[in-house]
């Protein structure tokens, strides 16, 4: 497989709801010029009927997102993956905006081990970012250290093979410069979530496709090289446009920056 973009298919939950639609939705992707997915918010439990659907379409699972008492339930995850055919999962998020920093050293801790664990056995964990780990810690505004946050708390604390799904839309929201945090976690990168921000009328921010927001992708790209990421996985949780009409805008603009 030369293809390096594939589908969040978070995108499309509303239209994976039962096998059937799970299927015509895999066979609206490959059309659009799919290769690949990462399986999240199916409504197909059976991963023997996940991975026949989506071999009977052409697409491959390079990745899934777990919630965290999926994750703990080892076994079962690291039978689903084997099934699937997949060596990366993701955290979907942990905590909020309200977490204290003695939660998130306790989460990390768990997380660590857990995620050294199933790597040993094969299957990779990342965790993937939302906007509320770049919260500093603290109650005092006028004493918060910026760079004193979860996700920096993450990167210090979490070793390979545990990995990092940077979420550009999320870093952006956060304040954060999406190709500087792509740096910092350079190398453990297999997977991204690609996603660009705009703003409406009312100064709030919203996600748009690929291309047609704010975001710096030239800088982003350009990091994404140098950082090894393997997985373009284009996300987009809502938005103005038809979900697939939107994964076809954002597939073709990321053809045009030179990416297959």
């Amino acid at each position: 497989m030369t293809s390096q973009i594939g589908d969040q298919l978070y995108t499309l939950r509303e239209h994976c709801r039962n096998p059937a639609d799970f299927a015509h939705t895999c066979q609206k992707l490959k059309r659009i010029g799919f290769v690949a997915v990462q399986v999240s918010a199916v409504g197909v439990d059976d991963p023997v009927q996940v991975k026949q659907i989506l071999d009977d379409h052409g697409l491959s699972c390079v990745a899934t997102h777990r919630d965290w008492d999926q994750l703990r339930d080892t076994e079962r995850v690291l039978e689903e993956h084997q099934i699937l055919q997949c060596g990366l999962t993701a955290l979907s998020g942990f905590g909020s905006a309200d977490t204290s920093e003695g939660q998130w050293r306790e989460f990390i801790k768990d997380f660590r081990t857990l995620g050294q664990a199933l790597g040993q056995r094969g299957l990779r964990v990342g965790y993937h970012n939302h906007s509320h780990e770049l919260a500093p810690f603290g109650e005092d505004p006028a004493r918060f250290d910026p760079r004193h946050t979860p996700l920096q708390l993450l990167l210090e604390q979490l070793q390979p093979p545990l990995w990092f799904e940077i979420d550009t839309y999320w870093i952006a929201h956060g304040g954060g410069d999406p190709a500087a945090w792509i740096d910092h976690c350079a190398g453990r990168l297999p997977a991204l979530h690609v996603k660009d921000m705009t703003v409406n009328a009312g100064r709030q921010q919203k996600m748009c496709e690929v291309g047609l927001g704010n975001l710096n992708w030239p800088r982003i790209l350009e990091a994404c090289r140098h950082g090894g990421v393997e997985w373009y996985l284009i996300e987009r949780d809502d938005g103005d446009l038809d979900p697939f009409e939107s994964l076809r805008i954002s597939l073709e603009n990321l053809r045009c920056w030179g990416l297959e």
